[in-house]
């Protein structure tokens, strides 16, 4: 496949924004959203090491995106499945075990955190605030590209939305607070670590998101597009940890810390959009996770059968990940997946993504001459 096959009718929105924005939606799940991930790896070295930490991974998103969105227009693989056939040879199998871990364990923080929330705000029991992400996410993935990009586009616009609000509303509550606790004298050490730690494994969302890379029409789309995810996937975090700051540090042990912060600016019509915004981030993440899978699938179908994946199809593959991960979510719970499942991974997906892209990868992509795939 050459860069000829790319579609030259995509929008500005398509080629620049899209793609940053899915990345977000993979990213932002269950942990980031809820403030869990950012407590868990930056709140540790104190207020501006945390920043300093956050910087460093949106730096190493920027790079890596930008080299994954190039790679994948350049030689037209646009599921992982291929992507990693191209990179690693015969070893593609490699991340696809990864992969597969990776889903499940995220997935598993979703319902964790979806059962959290409908328990924290509703008085729902767990189960059923899992379950109902659980059919959500069904429901988007079985209709395919079209659906999923329309739910990152719409859901990117209320996310970010929701953050700002809740970063003036709470400015004005507690912003001595804020500007208090920055002044605190704290550690600092282990940001770089942190940084690390949190860009390895959540970078795997630059080859989850490669299906809306078929918008791309050149390789400047792709390098400018995958700069432009870092930023666009870390805002969010950024604001919400300059309000997490105001609580410093005992805000690190709140299994839920945005339901914390929430309750401290007594505003229970905010409160609840804001719940609903976290529960639209877990589906966008979650619908993204699955919808790469059932890509996978789907070109392996074309391929074989020479015929596109049914709806019924893309559902059932959906319903086998989700319910084997509601089991795993129900059983284990939020801050223990957080804790102990995330640094394997993260050093995992460096290992078998980061590192061969950045050197195999590189190298393959700049002594490719455009419209010449060897």
């Amino acid at each position: 496949m050459t860069d000829s096959t790319t579609p030259t009718g995509s929008t500005w929105f398509q080629r620049f924004l899209l793609p940053g924005f899915a990345f977000k939606a993979v990213v932002i799940g269950g942990g980031y959203a809820t403030g869990r991930e950012l407590a868990e790896f930056f709140l540790p070295s104190g207020p501006w090491g945390g920043l300093a930490g956050m910087v460093l991974a949106m730096l190493i998103w920027s790079a890596v995106c930008a080299v994954t969105f190039a790679f994948s227009h350049r030689f037209g693989t646009y599921e992982y499945r291929s992507f990693f056939a191209r990179l690693l040879g015969p070893f593609w199998i490699v991340f696809e075990v990864a992969y597969l871990l990776f889903v499940v364990l995220i997935l598993s923080v979703f319902g964790a955190a979806a059962g959290a929330i409908g328990a924290a705000t509703l008085g729902l029991p767990p189960i059923v605030g899992t379950l109902t992400l659980a059919v959500a996410i069904a429901l988007f993935v079985t209709f395919g590209n079209a659906s999923v990009e329309r739910l990152f586009k719409y859901v990117s616009f209320l996310l970010y939305g929701v953050y700002i609000l809740f970063v003036l509303l709470s400015v004005n509550s507690f912003g001595g607070r804020i500007a208090g606790s920055f002044s605190l004298p704290a550690p600092s050490d282990g940001w770089a670590l942190g940084g690390l730690t949190y860009a390895s494994y959540n970078i795997a969302g630059a080859v989850v998101i490669l299906p809306v890379m078929r918008h791309l029409t050149s390789r400047r789309d792709a390098v400018i597009a995958g700069v432009v995810a870092g930023p666009l996937a870390m805002l969010p975090a950024l604001l919400f940890f300059i309000c997490m700051i105001a609580f410093y540090p005992g805000i690190a042990s709140q299994t839920l810390p945005s339901d914390f912060i929430l309750q401290q600016l007594h505003f229970p019509l905010f409160h609840l959009l804001f719940q609903v915004m976290i529960f639209a981030a877990l589906l966008e993440s979650g619908t993204g996770s699955v919808h790469a899978i059932n890509e996978r699938v789907a070109t392996v179908w074309r391929r074989r059968k020479g015929e596109e994946l049914s709806h019924r199809a893309r559902a059932t593959v959906a319903a086998v990940l989700l319910i084997g991960c509601i089991f795993v979510a129900d059983r284990v719970g939020l801050v223990a997946l957080i804790g102990s499942g995330y640094r394997v991974l993260a050093y995992t997906l460096l290992a078998v993504y980061v590192v061969p892209l950045l050197t195999i990868g590189l190298y393959r992509l700049l002594r490719t001459s455009p419209g010449e795939i060897s």
